[in-house]
C-alpha cells in the first residue's frame, strides 16, 4: 500500500473516547470488577430508555439468543424458526437449547423476514417435525433495520408461538408498530411490542460496545427471573435459595454466603468493567445513531451516480434504521465476481464484507436437515456487498467509498 493512501476504511469499528477511557478506568479502580453495581446501573438504564421492566446484560449477543431461547421453552423435541439469512449464532442459539431449527426465507431486496415466509415456514415445520411442538420464531432485523413486527405478531399469535427477535443490529432503531390500546406509534426496537423478547450485541461494530457483550429485554417477569439464574450457572439470587439446601443453609439459614442450585446454568456474566464502557457508549448512542444515519443518507444520493451497476437494499418507511451496516446489491451487468469487486476496493483502502452466507448452506445445517429452496435468501447473498460504515466516517470517505467502487466497475464494464 502507498505512504500517500489515505487511512484504511474498515466496513465497521468502535468509536471510543476519553470518556469512555475514564469511564473504564475508573471501574478499574474501584472495589468491583465484576458482579458489582456498573451491571446494575447499566440495566437499569438500558431499561429505561427502551421502556420495559426487565433487561439481562450478558457476556455476549450470541449468549443472550440462548438464554431467550431456553427462556421461552426450547429444548429437546422442539422447534424454532430461524431466518437463514443472518449469523450463524441465530441458528446456533435454538441448537444449543438442544431444539431443530426450520430455516424461513427472506425478501430477496431487504433480507428480512416476512410474514409470508413465516407462514410457509410454518408449513414446513408441520410436514417435517408433525409430533414435535412450535415454540419461537426469531426475526432477524438485518442491518439495523426492522422486520415488520406487526405482520409477524399476526402470523405468530395464530401459531401460538413467541417471537424472540435478533435485534442484535438494531439497538437504536426505531419503528412504527401497533401498541395494544392504542394506534400505531414510533417505539425502539427492544420495547418488545410485538415480540416476546428481544436480544442485543455489544460487538466493536455494532450501535454500542462493550467489548464482547450482549442483553435480554422482555416484559416476562417469571422468564426475566429464570434468565438471570441461566446467566450465573442457575443459582438463585441471595434471599431465594432452595429450601432443599442442608440444615442452616436454605433461605432461613444462618450462612449468610450460601447458595443453592435449581437447574444448571451457565457462565454467561459481563463483567462491571464492560458495562462501565456500556454506560458511556450508551449516553451517545443517540449520536452514534443520527451520524450512522446521516453517512448512510450521503450513501443515498451518492450511489445513484453509479447507475445501474449498484443498487440500494430495500428500506421501509415504516422504520428509521440504526444502519449497523450499509449494504448494496451488485448489478448483474457489473462484469466482475464480488470477490473481485472486493479485492479491488481493498487495494483502494476501502473494506468491505458480505452479510451473510445463508445459514442453510453452512455445512453444519446442510448435513444435519439438506438444504432447503430459499431463493430469497440466496438471492440476497448472491449479489450483497456490505460498505463501510462508522461513527467516525466523513461524509467524503463515503464519496471516496462511491467513487472507489465505481472506478472498480467501470473499469471492469469497460
Amino acid at each position: 500500500m502507498s505512504d500517500n493512501m489515505p487511512p484504511f476504511l474498515s466496513y465497521g469499528r468502535q468509536q471510543i473516547d476519553d470518556d469512555d477511557v475514564a469511564a473504564v478506568a475508573a471501574c478499574l479502580r474501584s472495589d468491583w470488577l465484576t458482579t458489582g453495581p456498573q451491571i446494575d446501573a447499566f440495566e437499569a438504564e438500558l431499561a429505561q430508555r427502551l421502556s420495559v421492566p426487565h433487561v439481562i446484560v450478558c457476556s455476549s449477543g450470541t449468549s443472550a439468543l440462548h438464554l431467550a431461547c431456553l427462556a421461552a421453552g426450547l429444548g429437546p423435541g422442539t422447534v424454532a424458526i430461524v431466518p437463514s439469512l443472518t449469523f450463524v449464532a441465530t441458528a446456533n442459539a435454538v441448537r444449543f437449547a438442544g431444539a431443530e431449527v426450520v430455516f424461513s426465507d427472506v425478501d430477496p431486496l431487504s433480507g428480512l423476514m416476512r410474514a409470508q415466509d413465516l407462514e410457509n415456514a410454518i408449513a414446513r415445520q408441520r410436514d417435517a417435525y408433525p409430533d414435535l411442538p412450535l415454540i419461537a420464531a426469531l426475526p432477524v432485523h438485518m442491518n439495523g433495520q426492522t422486520a415488520d413486527m406487526d405482520a409477524l405478531r399476526d402470523v405468530a399469535n395464530n401459531a401460538g408461538i413467541r417471537l424472540i427477535e435478533d435485534a442484535c443490529h438494531a439497538l437504536g432503531a426505531e419503528h412504527e408498530i401497533a401498541v395494544e390500546g392504542a394506534s400505531r406509534e414510533w417505539r425502539p426496537v427492544g420495547s418488545c411490542q410485538a415480540g416476546w423478547a428481544a436480544c442485543f450485541s455489544f460487538h466493536p461494530v455494532k450501535s454500542i460496545t462493550t467489548g464482547e457483550g450482549g442483553a435480554v429485554v422482555l416484559r416476562d417477569d417469571a422468564a426475566a427471573a429464570r434468565i438471570r439464574r441461566l446467566r450465573n450457572h442457575g443459582l438463585e439470587p441471595a434471599g431465594q435459595e432452595d429450601a432443599r439446601l442442608p440444615e442452616g443453609l436454605g433461605p432461613n439459614g444462618d450462612y449468610p454466603g450460601a447458595y443453592g442450585m435449581s437447574e444448571i446454568g451457565f457462565n454467561y456474566r459481563i463483567t462491571d468493567i464492560q458495562c462501565a464502557l456500556g454506560r458511556s457508549q450508551l449516553a451517545k448512542l443517540d449520536g452514534f445513531v443520527a451520524r450512522r444515519r446521516a453517512l448512510a443518507a450521503h450513501y443515498d444520493t451518492a450511489l445513484p451516480r453509479l447507475g445501474d451497476l449498484v443498487s440500494r437494499i430495500n428500506w421501509d418507511a415504516r422504520c428509521r434504521p440504526a444502519y449497523h451496516l450499509y449494504p448494496v446489491q451488485i448489478g448483474p451487468d457489473a462484469g466482475l465476481a464480488r470477490g473481485a469487486i472486493m479485492q479491488g476496493l481493498r487495494e483502494q483502502g476501502i473494506g468491505t464484507q458480505v452479510h451473510y452466507i445463508p445459514v442453510h448452506r453452512q455445512p453444519y445445517y446442510a448435513d444435519r436437515y439438506g438444504v432447503a429452496e430459499l431463493p430469497g435468501a440466496d438471492a440476497y447473498f448472491d449479489r450483497v456487498i456490505s460498505l463501510p460504515i462508522f461513527v467516525d466516517m466523513t461524509l467524503a470517505d463515503v464519496d471516496r467509498v462511491v467513487d472507489a467502487l465505481g472506478e472498480v466497475l467501470v473499469g471492469a464494464a469497460a
